[in-house]
């Protein structure tokens, strides 16, 4: 099982701490508002609370945090991260949910990798599930896919064998600018929300056919 920091305190930060949590892995909530970082360790059955600043605990660095201070989050962490694997499943959609706030030709994940220190590996993951679903887990016992993407080889591996903790099945779309495809993804979810299905409880995910 796997040591992970979550850097945030938000719904998606508690819906992947708990999941975490119920598949054996040890997990630290890291929150600049440290009471709220406290509130959220005490209500999630074996989570601890880490100090905002200070080296995280976990080889897994997961920020939850919206995708417009994740970079900062990291710069501000520098070296501390060395050795860890960080997971981005942030989202850098435009205010009008008709785009993206990244440079043309990059994505949300690769400018947080350029922003992480040497050493510290970015996979993109979980940006395609809404915490609600996520909280919920498998749906009438099929797994839900988690679609990962990164450069790093072995980062990939731990990340994968993160998301088969949680009940979940990871899918592995290629190295880090793929993330590209990711976080349109997560565009086209908000899309239907908008315009077809109308809420939130849905997933996307694979079908394979024999």
């Amino acid at each position: 099982m796997s040591s992970i920091s979550v850097i945030g305190v938000g719904n998606m930060a508690g819906a992947l701490a708990e999941r975490a949590l119920a598949g054996g892995n040890a997990v630290e909530i890291i929150g600049r508002d440290q009471a709220k970082a406290k509130d959220l360790a005490a209500a999630l059955d074996g989570a601890t609370a880490g100090t905002a600043g200070a080296t995280p605990a976990g080889d897994i660095v997961v920020l939850a945090v919206p995708y417009t201070s994740a970079a900062v989050v990291v710069s501000e962490y520098g070296d501390a991260l060395r050795g860890k694997v960080i997971i981005d499943l942030t989202n850098p959609v435009s205010p009008d949910f008709k785009g993206f706030v990244t440079p043309e030709g990059s994505s949300g994940a690769q400018e947080i990798a350029k922003a992480a220190a040497a050493g510290a590996p970015v996979v993109k993951a979980f940006n395609t599930l809404f915490s609600h679903v996520l909280a919920a887990g498998p749906v009438e016992g099929r797994p839900l896919d988690v679609f990962i993407a990164g450069d790093d080889a072995q980062a990939k591996a731990s990340v994968s064998a993160f998301i088969e903790s949680m009940g979940l099945r990871p899918m592995d779309i290629g190295e880090l600018p793929m993330a590209r495809a990711l976080e349109n993804v997560a565009l086209l979810q908000l899309g239907l929300v908008s315009h077809s299905v109308k809420h939130t409880n849905f997933f996307l995910g694979v079908n394979i056919l024999s």
